[in-house]
């Protein structure tokens, strides 16, 4: 793994905004305009690197997946703050049922720096971003910068493919709905919302288009319908599932579940039992189940414990994105436990290649490794500022 500088091409921005990345520039405190895509470095690694990663990844997710069957079992619901019992109970359905519920795409993030083993930071598998730049505009550069090379990506192919086999999970004669929030002002949700039904108008399916706020509710039939007022009898949405569970309509979401089976009237991909992934207490059952892991970190729910003197500490909000409300403890430091509720788990400082903290994005598509991103901050902590730098295999 190695970081090395280049020209950026001279019509960069015009290029990937035509590519679907229409948010190259990011607006910082000080008002000034950024790029948000960087092609001025990127990365580079060896093929036994990307094929080592790939099998990490693989190995972490089938982890996972363990460890959802643990907290679903053991009924350890509440560690993750889900303490409605309707909402553990649907939880727990649709992971009983998932073999018959779409499940498309997470991400993994990594600590690595190309001389030891990736380690596990957290598990985007609900609403993970990222992707359309991952997916397209590095793979064109890819083309223009270094033609016949290859890069860690098949994630379109993969999302097409997994399209067209689950399919048949979904209710038939209707369409499959695509909706983001209108809340996000960058169009980074829209976009990637938009990327994906492209990859399911590619697989075939018959798809629409909503905003999670244009969606309605049809009293008479107690149904949820698009503008047109079609009922929605799948949705795929890009707004997690603790909004969905807790904004003002979630009674009617709950009493409308479709878990598989067709026993209810709504569809929602990613399914809800990706609420046992998308939870930071995951990283502390990991520990729990698989203890000096080499691709874990030490992680607890009830406090820092040893981390606080030893290794220092980051606490984590259960749930969150960007960073908000994560916080960086040293060594030494007084071990605080935070009010909300937390995970801690051990401090490793992001890589820094010529000053940039570096993060790797894994892309899982279906539960195989699909794809690479790779975001840059300044600081320790990867937040709304980050960069992404496109990669190459040599």
């Amino acid at each position: 793994m190695e970081r090395r500088t280049i020209e950026p091409r001279p019509d960069w921005q015009q290029t990937v905004e035509e590519q679907g990345l229409i948010y190259p520039l990011t607006r910082h405190p000080d008002d000034s305009l950024r790029p948000y895509w960087d092609e001025s470095a990127y990365y580079v690694f060896s093929l036994p690197e990307v094929e080592a990663l790939e099998e990490t990844v693989e190995e972490l997710h089938r982890m996972c997946l363990a460890a959802a069957d643990h907290i679903v079992s053991a009924d350890r619901f509440a560690d993750l703050g889900i303490t409605d019992p309707r909402i553990a109970d649907a939880v727990a359905e649709s992971w009983h049922r998932r073999a018959e519920l779409p499940s498309v795409y997470g991400r993994f993030d990594l600590h690595y720096d190309g001389t030891g083993p990736a380690r596990l930071l957290e598990y985007n598998a609900d609403t993970p971003t990222s992707l359309v730049e991952a997916a397209s505009p590095q793979w064109f550069w890819m083309e223009d910068r270094f033609p016949g090379a290859d890069q860690w990506n098949s994630l379109h192919e993969r999302l097409v493919a997994a399209w067209k086999k689950q399919a048949a999970m979904l209710p038939p004669g209707a369409p499959l709905h695509f909706a983001y929030s209108s809340a996000d002002e960058l169009g980074e949700d829209m976009m990637t919302v938009a990327y994906l039904k492209e990859t399911a108008e590619q697989a075939g399916l018959d798809t629409g288009w909503i905003s999670m706020e244009e969606i309605g509710w049809d009293r008479l039939s107690g149904r949820f319908v698009d503008s047109r007022l079609r009922f929605i009898r799948s949705c795929f949405k890009l707004y997690p599932w603790e909004w969905l569970t807790t904004d003002r309509f979630a009674d009617h979401v709950l009493d409308t579940l479709d878990n598989g089976g067709g026993t209810g009237t709504t569809l929602w991909i990613e399914p809800a039992w990706k609420m046992l992934l998308s939870n930071k207490a995951l990283l502390a059952i990991l520990w729990e189940l698989f203890p000096d892991h080499p691709n874990l970190l030490p992680a607890h729910l009830d406090g820092p414990r040893e981390l606080a003197d030893t290794t220092g500490h980051v606490a984590k909000p259960l749930l969150g994105r960007e960073g908000a409300g994560v916080t960086i403890h040293e060594p030494g430091t007084e071990a605080v436990v935070r009010d909300e509720p937390c995970c801690y788990q051990q401090l490793a400082p992001l890589p820094a290649f010529d000053g940039n903290h570096v993060v790797l994005g894994a892309w899982v598509v279906e539960d195989e490794a699909a794809g690479l991103g790779i975001r840059e901050s300044s600081g320790l902590i990867t937040d709304e500022y980050a960069r992404f730098l496109p990669h190459v295999i040599l």
